[in-house]
């Protein structure tokens, strides 16, 4: 297959990049910088549209990193990013000669509630924005993950199938991606329990990921929100004492709510990343017949910190 990913330069782009490559797949990047085989600006049409004309899928997974601080001027280009990408690669895939026949839209499993007591499948979650258990501030993501699928759902494409990709956190030993901040913490003695680690965690091994992409990219019968979360998310605190056990690491320091602000602070990043509950099952996939290589956080992080070493 022609497989085109725009906004694939970063962790998630680059892992399907190697694995779609290495199984004979024709992959071509549209970005920034030099990871990319085609330029763009992300907003508007140029050249780079061509790469779309004839591909048999497109991979959009353009957007500004949620890994920072949620000032005004990041949230603003978090969505202005997502929605402008999504729109003009809608644009792209309607003024195909060729359009490809299907189109992955990366999405977020954030778009669903902070909440303790039930998982989120696609049929009978809930939406977040209302919780009152939440800041105030954290109906902005929502806002932006309904935009940004809103922008998906708008796009003219009837001869090209659309996929929302809710996806969990992706776990890869890539330096940089989430995992290896974590192992990085575990190993230093800081992967504990944060503000009580009753939040859960939901999440999904690189491999299944490509995996389940792969699989949406053939089967013709599913369109719209797919949760891309193995099946079983846990408590953060029994998250990190499997990393730990992972890694032969048998203390991790306990960090405070008060502690974990200061540490985003000093990260620039969020504290929504961490206190954020999401508990997110993936009931579509499931229901197609999907089988997960690695449903269960422990074997999957044993895997990971085995492969760390390599950064593969």
């Amino acid at each position: 297959m022609n497989i085109v990913i725009p906004g694939g330069s970063g962790q998630v782009g680059q892992l399907l990049q190697r694995a779609l490559g290495g199984a004979g797949h024709a992959v071509v990047i549209i970005g920034r910088g030099e990871k990319a085989d085609v330029a763009w600006d992300g907003r508007t049409l140029g050249p780079w549209a061509d790469a779309i004309d004839g591909a048999d899928a497109v991979v959009n997974l353009a957007g500004r990193s949620v890994n920072c601080r949620y000032t005004r001027s990041n949230l603003d280009a978090m969505m202005t990013s997502r929605v402008d990408s999504t729109r003009v690669v809608g644009e792209a895939i309607a003024r195909a000669a060729r359009p490809p026949r299907v189109w992955l839209q990366m999405s977020t499993a954030t778009i669903y509630a902070h909440r303790f007591d039930a998982p989120n499948d696609e049929a009978t979650g809930i939406i977040g924005g209302d919780e009152r258990d939440a800041p105030a501030y954290w109906r902005t993501s929502i806002d932006i993950a309904k935009a940004w699928e809103a922008a998906l759902a708008q796009a003219a494409t009837p001869r090209t199938r659309k996929v929302a990709l809710r996806a969990a956190m992706v776990m890869s030993p890539d330096r940089g991606g989430i995992f290896d901040v974590l192992l990085g913490l575990t190993r230093r003695g800081l992967g504990g329990s944060i503000a009580g680690g009753r939040q859960w965690m939901s999440w999904i091994h690189e491999r299944d990921f490509v995996r389940a992409a792969l699989m949406l990219i053939d089967r013709d019968d599913i369109s719209g929100a797919v949760n891309l979360a193995a099946p079983n998310p846990l408590p953060q605190c029994d998250f990190m004492a499997a990393l730990r056990a992972a890694c032969g690491v048998r203390i991790g320091l306990p960090a405070t709510r008060w502690m974990a602000e200061i540490g985003a602070f000093l990260l620039r990043t969020d504290t929504e990343l961490t206190f954020k509950s999401r508990r997110v099952v993936p009931g579509r996939l499931l229901a197609a017949g999907f089988a997960f290589d690695w449903p269960d956080w422990p074997s999957a992080a044993r895997d990971l910190v085995t492969r760390s070493g390599t950064g593969r």
